[in-house]
Formats: C-alpha cells, structure tokens, sequence
C-alpha cells in the first residue's frame, strides 16, 4: 500500500527528530570533555610557576565511559559494557561508549516510530526497531575488524624488520622504535604505546602483555608469548621473531588460496540467500496483490514466520559452510 501524505510527512518529521537528537548526543559529548580544559589550565599553572598541587589520586587516569555522570555510572555496573569499551579502543574511536548508547537508544526509537507508520504488526516494527538500535555498535565492530586486519597486514613486515636490527646488533626496543618510525598506523600507535610504557619503567614482558590486551590478533600473541620465554630460557631472539614472520606470510598464502577456492561456493551462497528475496520482488512487481494473503491471512501470516524463520536458519548454515578459518 502507497503511504499517504501525512505517513510521508510524520517520517519527515521523524528523521529531522533523529538529526536533532544526534546533534545533542554530539555536543553533550563535546560539552563534557573537560580533558583538554584540565591540561591547558594545568600548563598555564606551570608556565606562572605555580605549584600544580596535585596528591597521588590525581596522578591516576580516569577512564570515564560517559561524559553524563549519572550514565556513567550505570555502564560502570554492566559487564558488557567493558567489553564494548574495549572494542572501542582497539578501533581507535575516541568517543565514549555513552554516546554510542544514547545514539543506539535514539535509532531504536526512531526505527520502531518509522516502521509503526507502515506496518501494523508491533512485532515487526521491535523487530526494526532492534536493528536500527544494533547499527551504532556495528559500526564499531567494523571498523574494529578494518583495523585488527590492517594491524595483521602490517605485522610480518614489521616483525622482520625486528630482525634485522637484531641481527645488526641493536636492541629489541630499538628495533620497536624503527617500526615507530617507519611504519604507517595502526601499529605504529600501537608499538610507539608499548615502547612508552617501557620507557617509563615498565617491565618488558608487562609491556607486551598490555599490547596483546589491546590488539586482537592471533600472530601478535605467537610473537609475544616467543619474546617472553627468549626472556626466561634464552636463544636467538632475532632467529625467533624472523621464522614467526615466515609462518605469518605462509599463513596468508594459505588464507588467499582458500579465499580462492571457495569463491565458487560463497557466490553459490549468496546466490541462494537473495534468491526467496528476488522472487518475491519479481511476483509483486507482476502481479502487486498475489502476495498479499501472506500478510493478511492469519494462517498465511503463520506461513511467513515459519518461512522466515527456515531462511534465517539456512543463511546460518550456509554462512558455516562457507567461512573457512585458517
């Protein structure tokens, strides 16, 4: 059914709703950042000559998950919220997870009002509601993934380059520091974190712990956990570090050969999930109310969820088939 005018213009006034919203999430955000007034005021005290006069409980970072304290305190409380603060560091997003979970609560919202216009099923309209809601957080996860994969990219050559100032004769945090300076981010930021850390006292093995907490990659974990036991037994570190850079390279030849051979079966896999889909868009397209007992019919609206519910199973065995860890 063709939505009427005044459907169009409550979904208007929905979307200018959701930019306005958004807008205030922003500046909330922007407002309650008081890092950079504490460091500039802290700076000018020092410039004057005054005493900073700061105890031990100020010399301690305060990690905040939301600039709204009463927010923040209610994610403090939350175990997945750990989580999600986790993720948000290692995709390099410098904006609380509160801002994220207001603007998740802001397209729920809008999602459920928007599909309520059009649908009369309140099922369905949670069901849009959830997945507008979920879209803030996959973005995280995206770009989280986007920089694991570039970190991975970057690790052989980086670990090789270890080497070979190993072989040299330099330092294992000199070597550090050569990737610090060659190399393009993320592991740049990353390796440069973990040299400072070492650099102001910290133990070696600590600092590498710390980075294999902040990175999700595998092959970091292999090269971290090599560098602390060449710590306690000894050997050649540079040896260690230059066959682990060899397995990892080997391993990506393997990962882009499979990638290859299952290309036929992931297109198949495609294929067959947008096949129901494209079917059902061809006969409305045909014939407009051919389909439409499936969704007025009590027992056609038993058929559709049934229907649903097998496709959604098959796209997830499918999925299973065609993913090939390595």
């Amino acid at each position: 059914m063709t939505p009427g005018l005044p459907n169009i213009l409550s979904l208007a006034l929905l979307l200018s709703l959701v930019y306005l919203a958004v807008a205030v999430v922003v500046l909330i955000g922007r407002l309650t950042d008081t890092s950079g007034k504490e460091i500039a005021r802290r700076v000018e005290q020092v410039t004057r000559g005054e005493g900073l006069g700061l105890d031990t409980a100020d010399l301690v970072k305060k990690h905040e998950l939301s600039g709204l304290r009463w927010l923040d305190v209610l994610l403090s409380r939350q175990a997945w919220s750990r989580r999600m603060d986790k993720m948000l560091d290692q995709a390099d997003i410098k904006a609380p997870l509160g801002i994220f979970v207001m603007l998740s609560l802001i397209f729920a919202v809008t999602g459920y009002l928007a599909a309520s216009l059009y649908l009369s099923n309140p099922l369905l309209s949670l069901a849009v509601a959830g997945v507008c809601g979920w879209l803030p957080f996959k973005w995280v996860v995206m770009r989280k993934d986007k920089r694991m994969a570039d970190f991975e990219r970057q690790l052989p050559e980086a670990l090789e380059l270890v080497g070979r100032a190993l072989r040299a004769g330099h330092t294992f945090t000199s070597g550090m520091g050569m990737v610090v300076s060659e190399f393009a981010d993320p592991i740049r930021v990353e390796f440069q974190t973990t040299l400072e850390e070492i650099n102001f006292g910290m133990g070696v093995t600590t600092a590498l712990d710390n980075l294999m907490d902040r990175v999700d990659c595998p092959d970091l974990n292999f090269f971290v956990v090599s560098v602390k036991i060449q710590n306690e037994s000894g050997g050649n570190l540079a040896e260690i570090i230059g066959n682990i850079s060899g397995l990892i390279r080997e391993r990506f030849k393997l990962k882009g050969r499979i990638q290859v051979l299952s290309a036929e079966g992931r297109m198949a896999a495609w294929v067959l999930c947008l096949l129901p889909f494209g079917v059902a868009a061809v006969i409305q397209f045909v014939n407009p109310g051919y389909l439409g007992l499936l969704f007025t019919d009590p027992m056609g609206r038993i058929m559709s969820y049934g229907v649903a519910g097998l496709i959604t199973m098959g796209i997830l065995v499918i999925r299973k088939m065609v993913r090939i860890e390595v």
